[in-house]
């Protein structure tokens, strides 16, 4: 356990090549029918920056309600918590969780665990954190979250957190280990900080996915440039057009990458050509939405009782707070 003066992070598993990770993908994903690429190959560098830039649009509502609903309730669910430890996966953002991180502090917590797939994203954290919060005590840790979680150290009371609406990337099935990882790593007394992106209008969540500014866009195209740069590829970008649609029937938003000419994508290293015709696409992601019913029944489904539901006025996000079933917490 260290300070932000000398954070830690700690690799769960050995470390796994990041290039034959995206080559598998690669292969798998683009040779499917229907085409498909993971969502996690979006940041690079660029495209974290990018994706800063989304949350500050007036289209992109996500970001700024969740802060919102998070200034309200912080202090009330560490009060009822009271967590030695904040374990969030992923590397968090220094505005939403330091709103946790300050109230924990009023509580004698001292502790936070991030875990993410990236090392270079949990130094990201660090330096970020601790410009904020010299008090406080970072241990990072690098792995998947549904293979990984479970091996975090267990330092006393815990709050974890997943915020963002990240959950809504994963698929039903994936959803489910992803949920079942998170009670394996709780114990009675510990909690699940859930952020959930709510159903509602198609206008509103397709133009939160399609801004007119166009920089979801670009952000969405930006996995063409990582495929390019690390596997040595030949792609012409500019043969794709950003699409965004919300299917009513999934309850999801997808992201897809659409051909607007007949192009190859050559990986030489890969010795894989890919051929699209016009019109043809490329999912790059699901952003799946939410009812208070399907959160309860999910959490359900692994053992885990919802204790609060809170949402923006509009009804726009909620944030699900729930505990191992066997717990009866107050409030």
């Amino acid at each position: 356990m260290t300070s932000l003066l000398s954070p830690s992070i700690v690799w769960l598993a050995p470390p796994a090549d990041a290039r034959a990770q995206l080559a598998a993908d690669v292969r798998a994903g683009l040779t499917n029918e229907p085409r498909w690429l993971p969502p996690k190959w979006f940041y690079d560098a660029r495209g974290s920056a990018l994706f800063e830039r989304i949350t500050e649009l007036p289209e992109y509502y996500l970001t700024r309600v969740e802060t919102g609903i998070l200034t309200r309730i912080a202090e009330r669910v560490i009060e009822l918590v009271r967590p030695h430890e904040l374990v969030e996966l992923g590397s968090g953002s220094s505005a939403k969780t330091g709103l946790l991180l300050e109230a924990m502090r009023r509580h004698g917590g001292a502790r936070y665990a991030p875990i993410d797939i990236s090392p270079d994203a949990l130094a990201g954290a660090a330096q970020s954190l601790g410009r904020s919060y010299p008090w406080l005590v970072f241990d990072g840790y690098v792995g998947d979250f549904t293979a990984d979680l479970p091996r975090l150290p267990h330092e006393g009371r815990r709050l974890l957190v997943f915020l963002g609406s990240t959950i809504g990337n994963y698929e039903p099935p994936d959803r489910a280990m992803l949920l079942a990882s998170v009670a394996a790593a709780l114990r009675a007394g510990d909690h699940f900080l859930l952020g959930v992106d709510l159903v509602k209008d198609t206008a509103t969540l397709e133009a939160a996915y399609g801004d007119a500014a166009g920089v979801t866009a670009e952000f969405n195209r930006n996995m063409l440039r990582v495929l390019a740069r690390e596997l040595d590829a030949e792609i012409d970008l500019d043969a794709f057009q950003h699409v965004a649609r919300y299917d009513e029937r999934a309850a999801w938003i997808e992201m897809r990458l659409r051909a607007t000419q007949p192009v190859t994508l050559r990986f030489p290293t890969l010795e894989l050509a890919v051929e699209l015709r016009v019109g043809d696409e490329v999912r790059t992601e699901i952003s799946a939405k939410f009812t208070r019913r399907r959160v309860e029944a999910e959490l359900a489904a692994v053992g885990l009782r919802l204790e609060r539901w809170d949402t923006d006025p509009a009804g726009r996000f909620a944030l699900a707070l729930s505990t191992p079933r066997a717990h009866r917490g107050a409030g």
